[in-house]
């Protein structure tokens, strides 16, 4: 797939890379992709099993859910002029 790139293509995506994200973020852009290749391999690999059950909510969290719903609900209730 990659055998038609040649040094010539590389330094081109480089210029390119380099005028849309500019000198100083491309370090923290190559660090934050190398962690996130590394979080997907390890995720991949990884032999747990992931909880899918639906959480219970306890009671101080869900009063913000209310009050969001109650605003809501007043907002739809307001007829426009």
């Amino acid at each position: 797939m990659f055998n038609s790139l040649g040094l010539p293509e590389l330094l081109v995506i480089l210029g390119i890379a380099v005028l849309i994200f500019g000198a100083r973020r491309l370090p923290e852009l190559g660090d934050g992709i190398g962690k996130a290749i590394r979080n997907f391999k390890r995720g991949v690999n990884s032999n747990e099993d992931i909880d899918v059950q639906k959480r219970v909510e306890s009671r101080s969290s869900a009063a913000p859910v209310d009050s969001a719903r109650r605003n809501a609900v007043d907002a739809e209730s307001v007829e426009p002029k």
